[in-house]
């Protein structure tokens, strides 16, 4: 362990991108925050009957408000919770998975369809270190909208403006103002 990371707890080294070992002195607690996540998700997707219970119950796991004029509908779900931040006006349709220990932002006005994911994570190639989490954010900025079935890879920005096509995978950042489609996914058109 480095001087630096006996001097921060592990959210601090997760939020700094800092590679996560289940041999981490820290590594419970991480595992705590997981658990209660896994267990809020359950109970936000078995009782929540409208629109306002899911913004409510997801505020409480994501540790944040979540501005009334978001809608997220269920079922939903996430492993952490606590690295994911919305602004305003924000749609996200049914089946999604948010795995945000790297981080996840989604800016103003974000349209997000059906069975979308974000995933914020990846393990190293190595066999032999393949447990090790790499965290690396995703960030969606203001008025995108990622089509059903999209999957938005670690470390990937999602320009203003631009359109994720249904089904693609998106491995390398978008630019703003474009279409991107395929697997993996390119420009297929500038707005």
């Amino acid at each position: 362990m480095t001087d630096q990371t006996a001097n921060t707890d592990i959210f601090q080294r997760l939020q700094a991108g800092e590679l996560l070992r289940k041999d981490d002195p820290e590594y419970a607690r991480f595992g705590e925050v997981v658990s209660r996540t896994i267990r809020l998700c359950v109970e936000m997707n078995a009782t929540a009957t409208s629109v306002d219970q899911v913004r409510n119950q997801l505020s409480t796991i994501i540790g944040n408000p979540i501005d009334e004029s978001t809608a997220i509908f269920p079922p939903f779900y996430t492993n952490f919770g606590r690295s994911i931040r919305l602004g305003n006006n924000i749609f996200i349709n049914h089946a999604c998975s948010f795995l945000d220990i790297g981080g996840i932002t989604i800016e103003d006005d974000v349209q997000i369809g059906p069975r979308v994911n974000l995933t914020s994570e990846n393990h190293p190639l190595d066999p032999t270190d393949r447990t090790t989490l790499i965290p690396r954010p995703i960030v969606i900025r203001r008025n995108a909208w990622i089509g059903a079935g999209a999957t938005i890879l670690p470390g990937v920005t999602i320009g203003e403006n631009s359109v994720v096509a249904a089904g693609a995978v998106v491995s390398r950042d978008v630019p703003p103002n474009t279409v991107v489609a395929g697997v993996p996914a390119k420009v297929v058109k500038s707005l």
